[in-house]
């Protein structure tokens, strides 16, 4: 088992010494393929030990970034919310400040009611995601679930209040690139 063990890790790190991909980039929003794909660097390229990128069609690759998008942005969000948990502990306004103990026992501490509330809004925000960014399922082929609209791009659901996202698409491209890393 031990043998097994090291022999993965060392064919998962063994990508890092190939090659960087160079050579001309399209903007993100015109081409979706692995050698347009933000989310490169050198000097280990597109991060994909196991080559699932290389065996997929435009469509797949879109949704393989759309579920890494959207899991690296709760995670990034999970962790925002374990340190503010920890640092407001018993100082809080909310629920008369007596949530308290280390940040992964506070959701037990929590009064019943808000479970509601909080699995309503994360069903809201999905589905204003899923209207967003996917075919409607009565406009689809029953084979080809999870369909992407044809004009979305991964991750781009057009909420940006603070107005951060460039128009320009190669900083663009350097934004998801360090949105990509940060969730990674």
């Amino acid at each position: 088992m031990m043998k097994c063990t090291a022999i993965l890790a060392l064919a998962g790190s063994a990508a890092a010494f190939a090659p960087a991909q160079t050579g001309a980039r399209s903007t993100s929003l015109n081409a979706f393929s692995v050698d347009t794909i933000p989310g490169a660097l050198a000097p280990v390229g597109l991060f994909d030990p196991l080559g699932f990128a290389e065996k997929a069609d435009e469509a797949t690759l879109k949704r393989y970034r759309e579920a890494e998008v959207t899991h690296g942005r709760v995670s990034m969000l999970a962790v925002i919310g374990f340190l503010v948990g920890e640092k407001v502990e018993g100082s809080s306004f909310l629920f008369d400040a007596s949530i308290s103990g280390p940040a992964i026992s506070h959701p037990g501490q929590v009064p019943p009611g808000w479970a509601a509330i909080i699995i309503a809004a994360i069903g809201f925000a999905e589905l204003q995601r899923a209207k967003t960014g996917f075919v409607d399922p009565s406009e689809t082929s029953f084979d080809n679930p999870g369909e992407l609209n044809a004009d979305y791009y991964p991750g781009d659901i057009g909420f940006d209040p603070l107005g951060l996202k460039p128009e320009d698409s190669e900083e663009l491209d350097i934004m998801i690139t360090k949105e990509l890393q940060n969730g990674r």
